[in-house]
């Protein structure tokens, strides 16, 4: 019974990475998974298994879970297997929780948001505590980023990996604060080998180089990069190397296909040369342009370039509803950057100020909500204005 439990316990940790993996890193081989799940040393002793038959939940499990108000009805819709397992270590989480400087009301959200927590053997997160302290010392900004990110924090594999990417990322002079981001927003680029990651760094290097950038400006470059998107480094060498020949067979000079890749931050190698054609035959049809035309167009806005096809039709669709002329949006195409619901806020707020957008300029609607919000306070303030100086002297004919 117990061995039937423990290995259905490390079948479902499998699965559980698996889904994990597969909506964040696609490019990941996930091979290692069950050889490093079957060598796991998960600590079982008697206190923590019950008799627990298959397909029921753990009482023990709930038990601790109720001491510590954890609403377990958030568990059970979401992911109830989890309160099946029979081995579980609800109260050592939460005392190393409590440890770090949890309060109870965090410690319950941590464990309804992260309900795998329960799971982790005390060693693992210990480790896992001792390895994110790397870059970030005060154990007060730890648990706060631990309550923020618990799905992050808990996934407690690719130790070793993760380690010395830190280490490596550290030597190629990335602040603390950025590597601490990424390991909560992009964990996944931590489970590549270090050797994968720096496979993919010394190419973005030779390429920027061999594009014109300068010796003096590389490693600021690739920083700038990098803290922009992260996710760079889940490409394969061999596909930034054909979306970069695909640019520059489509006619683009060395140095705009740099600015290409900073405007862009990255993003151009999560593409493929034949969405990137897609894309770009569809916006030539629509514009009615030649190539140098078209190509002026993408530099001035590369979301011609990124967007797929479908996303680009539905844009121009919701635009031309508001009564936009394609001529209008070719003067101006970084409105195509915006969602249809950003423009049709946008133009709403405009028209109650009178501006008409059919017969104004886009660039009233372009930009960031920060941008936007200038634009419109400057146009509101002007037609608040008075008429009338109210200090100049009248001119009155006795």
């Amino acid at each position: 019974m117990m061995l039937r439990g423990v290995a259905h316990s490390a079948k479902d940790t499998v699965t559980f990475l698996l889904a994990r993996s597969h909506g964040s890193s696609p490019g990941l081989k996930f091979l290692s998974f069950w050889s490093e799940v079957t060598n796991r040393s998960f600590l079982i002793h008697s206190t923590y298994t019950t008799d627990t038959k298959p397909g029921e939940e753990n009482k023990k499990t709930i038990e601790d879970l109720h001491r510590l108000s954890v609403d377990i009805k958030k568990i059970r819709r979401v992911k109830e297997w989890v309160l099946l397992q029979e081995v579980a270590y609800v109260p050592e989480i939460a005392r190393i929780l409590r440890e770090m400087g949890a309060d109870e009301p965090a410690i319950a959200s941590i464990l309804e948001r992260c309900p795998e927590a329960m799971l982790r053997s005390p060693a693992e997160v210990n480790s896992q505590r001792a390895l994110w302290q790397l870059v970030c010392q005060k154990e007060n900004q730890l648990i706060k980023l631990i309550e923020q990110f618990p799905d992050s924090f808990f996934a407690t594999g690719y130790h070793e990996n993760q380690k010395a990417n830190i280490l490596f990322f550290q030597e190629l002079g990335l602040k603390n604060n950025i590597i601490t981001r990424f390991l909560t927003s992009a964990p996944s680029i931590f489970h590549n080998p270090p050797e994968k990651n720096k496979h993919v760094i010394e190419t973005l290097q030779r390429n920027y180089l061999s594009l014109g950038g300068s010796d003096a400006n590389m490693k600021i470059w690739i920083l700038k990069l990098l803290s922009q998107n992260p996710f760079i480094l889940l490409s394969t060498s061999s596909a930034i190397q054909e979306n970069l020949e695909f640019l520059r067979k489509s006619d683009f000079t060395d140095h705009e296909v740099l600015q290409l890749l900073s405007k862009l931050k990255g993003f151009i190698f999560q593409l493929t040369p034949s969405t990137m054609q897609k894309s770009m035959l569809f916006s030539k049809n629509v514009f009615k342009c030649s190539d140098q035309e078209f190509k002026q167009l993408v530099l001035k806005c590369p979301a011609l370039l990124y967007y797929s096809v479908p996303i680009l039709e539905e844009r121009l669709e919701g635009l031309l509803k508001e009564g936009i002329s394609i001529a209008q949006i070719r003067e101006t195409p970084m409105v195509l950057e915006l969602t249809t619901q950003i423009v049709q806020y946008r133009i709403k707020k405009l028209s109650a100020l009178g501006y008409s957008i059919k017969s104004g300029n886009l660039e009233n609607l372009n930009g960031t909500k920060k941008d936007f919000e200038a634009n419109y306070g400057k146009i509101q303030s002007k037609k608040e204005r008075p008429m009338f100086n109210p200090v100049a002297p009248l001119n009155i004919e006795d």
